[in-house]
């Protein structure tokens, strides 16, 4: 559920320090809070919440606030809770209308803050900011035609993701050890009179015999790969058979077991046809959506996260133009960048610049 908390944006002199120090109007955060349309943007934010029942979500300049100071000044969770405890001016960035030295949420609460500022919404907002931002016009037609004026930078890159180096022989231990995990949940719960074997102990000193040495050949990684593929397909037929009796996984397992099913499935189809690519290899179980992404780097061939082209327009304006999980041709981009500035401009640019 949600409130709308109406007029969010509150005077730097309306702010009750406890001390009596008026805030600086100079100040950094002040001067980005007077830049954000916080209401026209709590109004999209509100539809996300279109029941009227549960309790009452944090406000959105809270919410959008705390992630603009985190990114800004690179901070952990709980770095970030402890700035907003100390900082007045990070208090009225987040729209606290006075100073408290106790914490405006727990750190834990970030995570569902991140997971509401979903890329529409993020696209949404920063148009939106941009906006209010005074714009000085445009070209002034000569002989009737418009000419073409500013000039746009159109780029490609890639937001790695902090995940571990996706090794066909550590994905396959630990979707074992996850199955393992579930194999055992079903003795406990439904009250199985035996657990069924599952080698784990031997799998597990087979991967630490492999990850401890330091240039496996070819022939030995093939040979892990086969055994934890075994391990797994084992595993995964233990479950099967439950469900096919009509026990069930529990719901917020599912997903998880799903995409162990499907890593299986790739990763016998690369070892049978003795490959390393396959369409849509899953790379991490937690994150399941991010592909490998060859950017072609001296430093790093290939990354793995988010593709996106961004735009950066004469006055310093940066736009996501698009943003996938999955590698495309960043030459596609082009064509839709230009009309985007001339649907913001009412011109096209006079130079384009890209690689």
């Amino acid at each position: 559920m949600y409130k709308t908390e109406g007029s969010v944006q509150i005077s730097i002199f309306d702010f009750n320090q406890s001390c009596g120090m008026p805030l600086d109007p100079e100040n950094d955060w002040i001067k980005r809070a007077q830049m954000i349309p916080w209401t026209e943007i709590e109004k999209s934010y509100a539809r996300q919440f279109p029941s009227n029942v549960g309790n009452v979500a944090k406000p959105l300049r809270m919410v959008l606030g705390s992630l603009i100071i985190q990114t800004k000044e690179q901070l952990s969770d709980q770095k970030l809770v402890q700035a907003l405890t100390e900082n007045p001016y990070l208090q009225f960035f987040i729209g606290i209308n006075a100073f408290k030295m106790e914490k405006p949420f727990d750190s834990s609460t970030l995570v569902s803050f991140r997971k509401r500022m979903n890329t529409p919404f993020m696209r949404e907002a920063n148009e939106l900011i941009l906006s209010v931002i005074e714009e000085t016009g445009g070209p002034l037609p000569i002989n009737g035609e418009t000419q073409n004026a500013g000039t746009e930078i159109l780029d490609a890159t890639c937001a790695p993701s902090n995940i571990r180096f996706p090794q066909d022989t550590s994905l396959l231990n630990e979707a074992r050890k996850k199955l393992e995990k579930r194999i055992d949940w079903f003795y406990k719960t439904y009250g199985f009179e035996t657990k069924p074997r599952t080698y784990r102990r031997v799998a597990q000193k087979e991967f630490l015999s492999f990850a401890k040495m330091k240039r496996p050949g070819a022939k030995k990684i093939r040979a892990t790969v086969r055994k934890q593929l075994g391990y797994v397909s084992r595993d995964l037929g233990y479950l099967e058979h439950y469900m096919s009796e009509g026990y069930a996984l529990s719901s917020r397992v599912i997903d998880q077991y799903l995409i162990i099913k499907e890593l299986y499935t790739q990763q016998k189809q690369m070892f049978d046809h003795k490959t390393h690519t396959v369409d849509n290899r899953i790379i991490s179980l937690s994150k399941p959506f991010l592909r490998p992404i060859v950017r072609g780097k001296a430093k790093a061939k290939t990354e793995f996260g988010t593709k996106f082209d961004v735009s950066l327009d004469t006055k310093g304006f940066a736009r996501i133009e698009r943003l996938s999980f999955a590698a495309y041709n960043e030459s596609t981009v082009l064509k839709k960048a230009v009309e985007n500035y001339k649907q913001r401009t009412g011109f096209y640019p006079e130079r384009i610049l890209v690689d």
